[in-house]
């Protein structure tokens, strides 16, 4: 039987939300040049992310609330969360798929969950989330509020003890290649996990039609395993 959200099926949900989504990467596709002699010219990171943005900036909050319901749903039917005593998340910030209730069912099985600090330098220092009332708002600067946890900080090298990383996104495609809002946080985390030898199994979470064609990639860019979404979970085979 189709999963629902309060009565209402998944799928007649995601009718509502996906809209936006459909016409905005058919636009895309119109845009990209064709493919020559086996090579495809990439889009701009820089253009995709300002047209994902933009969409998710029309979704209103109850949108973003039920499609990380439904999100959650999905990812823990995952055997690496089932079998996961660690895991690196974070708390999702304005059009993002919401986390809290991922989150929320992460801790109530007992897996230690670790939350994310943004450092000046765009570094990540890490946090346990011991509940709702442990988050703080913190302002960045002209950038952005986030919810961080107010507890003790764990240090960059806290995530390398992970044993699943779910990470922000824009988009991946079928290499399992994640465009990032273009911070180079999470970048500094994966070359931090390499560096430590750690081999967590790296998830991102997106809406449904953020699993696109290809994703423009760049020699320091690593792959991820899987991506979650409302309906769905993708699987990829990093090389």
């Amino acid at each position: 039987m189709p999963a629902t959200i309060s009565g209402v099926f998944v799928g007649d949900l995601w009718l509502r939300l996906v809209e936006p989504y459909i016409a905005c990467i058919k636009r895309r596709v119109r845009e990209r040049p064709v493919e020559l002699g086996g090579r495809t010219g990439e889009p701009d990171k820089g253009g995709l992310r300002r047209e994902i943005l933009a969409v998710r900036n029309g979704l209103t909050a109850d949108d973003v609330r039920e499609a990380g319901r439904a999100l959650a749903e999905r990812a823990l039917e995952l055997p690496e969360l089932a079998d996961a005593r660690t895991v690196a998340a974070y708390v999702s910030v304005g059009g993002e798929p919401g986390t809290l209730a991922l989150v929320d069912a992460l801790r109530a099985r007992g897996v230690r969950v670790l939350l994310p600090v943004l450092l000046p330098d765009n570094d990540l220092d890490w946090g346990e989330y011991t509940g709702r009332d442990s988050l703080a708002r913190v302002r960045h600067g002209g950038r952005m509020t986030l919810s961080e946890p107010s507890g003790a900080r764990l240090g960059p090298d806290a995530v390398t003890g992970a044993d699943v990383v779910l990470l922000p996104g824009l988009a991946v495609d079928g290499r399992g290649m994640r465009l990032g809002r273009g911070g180079g946080s999470y970048d500094r985390v994966l070359a931090r996990l390499e560096r430590a030898g750690a081999r967590p199994r790296l998830v991102v979470l997106l809406y449904d039609t953020e699993v696109v064609g290809r994703v423009p990639a760049e020699a320091h860019d690593k792959p991820v395993h899987a991506a979650v979404t409302p309906r769905g979970v993708h699987r990829f085979a990093p090389g």
